[in-house]
This record gives C-alpha cells, sequence and structure tokens, in this order.
C-alpha cells in the first residue's frame, strides 16, 4: 500500500466537536492518513487569522494528568484552562503527541520511579539517558500555516515554546500565561520547571 507522504503535515480529516466549552472544530494532522495517533488542533468555529492575533496554546500530550488527572504534574489543570479560554477568545488548541516532553509513556513511568526516589524531573531523564526536553514544535507551525495563523498570542508559561517562532514566519505579539495553583503532589515539579527550566510561573 502506498502512503500518502509530504514533507509537512497534512490535515487529514475535521469534525466539529461539542465540548463542556462550547462546539469545537477538531482537526487531525499527520503526514499520511493512515497514522493512527495525529496531532489535533480544537480550532473555534469562528476563529478568524485576519482578525487580529490569534489566541493559541501548543499542548503536549499527557495521558497521566490530561486523560486520567494526575496530581503529579499541571498539565490537565492546564489543558483545561486552555480549551476555556479559546473558547472564550475565538482560539485555537494545538494538541501535539509528544508525550512526557517527547520521552513517551513507558520513559515518563520510568522517570516517574526514579523521581519517587528523590530524582527532580530533569535528574531522572537524565540518569535514563534521555534529553531534558526533546519536543519539536515545527509540526504546529505547519498546522498554524494550514489554518491561515500569521499572528498569535501564545499561552504560555515556557520560554522554549516562544523562541520557537524563531524565523517560523509567524509573529508571537504576546504572551498569555497560564498559571495553576500548585499542589503538594507537585509543588517540586513546577519548582524545577521555574527554577532549573526557566518557566515563568507568574501571572
Amino acid at each position: 500500500m502506498v502512503l500518502d507522504r509530504s514533507d509537512k503535515l497534512a490535515r487529514q480529516a475535521e469534525a466539529v466537536i461539542p465540548t463542556p466549552y462550547g462546539d469545537l472544530n477538531m482537526v487531525a494532522y499527520s503526514f499520511n492518513n493512515s497514522e493512527k495517533m495525529p496531532h489535533i488542533a480544537m480550532v473555534h468555529p469562528e476563529m478568524d487569522p485576519d482578525a487580529g492575533p490569534v489566541l493559541v496554546r501548543f499542548h503536549s500530550e499527557c495521558i497521566t494528568g490530561d486523560l486520567f488527572g494526575s496530581k503529579r504534574c499541571d498539565c490537565g489543570e492546564q489543558l483545561d484552562k486552555a480549551l476555556e479560554m479559546v473558547s472564550e477568545h475565538k482560539g485555537i488548541v494545538v494538541y501535539l503527541r509528544q508525550e512526557g516532553r517527547g520521552i513517551g509513556i513507558i520513559n515518563k513511568l520510568k522517570a516517574y520511579k526514579l523521581q519517587d526516589t528523590g530524582l527532580n524531573t530533569i535528574d531522572a531523564n537524565l540518569h535514563l539517558g534521555l534529553e531534558v526536553d526533546s519536543r519539536n514544535y515545527s509540526g504546529a507551525m505547519d498546522i498554524l500555516k494550514d489554518l491561515g495563523v500569521h499572528e498569535v498570542k501564545l499561552m504560555t508559561n515556557n520560554p522554549l515554546k516562544l523562541s520557537s517562532f524563531d524565523n517560523s514566519g509567524i509573529k508571537v505579539v504576546g504572551r498569555e500565561p497560564i498559571i495553576i495553583d500548585a499542589q503538594k503532589e507537585n509543588l517540586g515539579y513546577l519548582e524545577t520547571k521555574r527554577d532549573l527550566m526557566g518557566h515563568m510561573l507568574q501571572g
């Protein structure tokens, strides 16, 4: 079987999804139409890239937090907040299938076990011979360009996401913090992101 393939992610399918935040258009992007785990864009039906900067959130998959409500991180709560905000402001959540900052769920669980022995999230990855953050946002740029977006207000605390727009042809005109209250289970995780990874965890 010959698969459709290009150098850029392509729109494969879409449908309107009624969510707790209102109707959103779910658009699946992949390199071929047989991909079972495509990237997803959740797009407000009235999103207009020519009306001004579009509120955008890049959210990397976190099955533990997004799906099962794990308190070890703030990912699920960030996703909920992002969906609420893009529904209010006619924006986009780009949901990227790069679990665990790119290491996958198996390695993520191994890293969690190491964190239970006292290592922080960075040292646990390094102990496993993995990168601290191996995520890539070039696919997210392909998605935004397909949607006609040329200016964004980026919903993020992560300076690496801001710098990912360098030389992309898409202009970042502002940053929207996405601040979630710390819990006892994720306080150390958030402190590591703030102190060692430069995340901007204040509004």
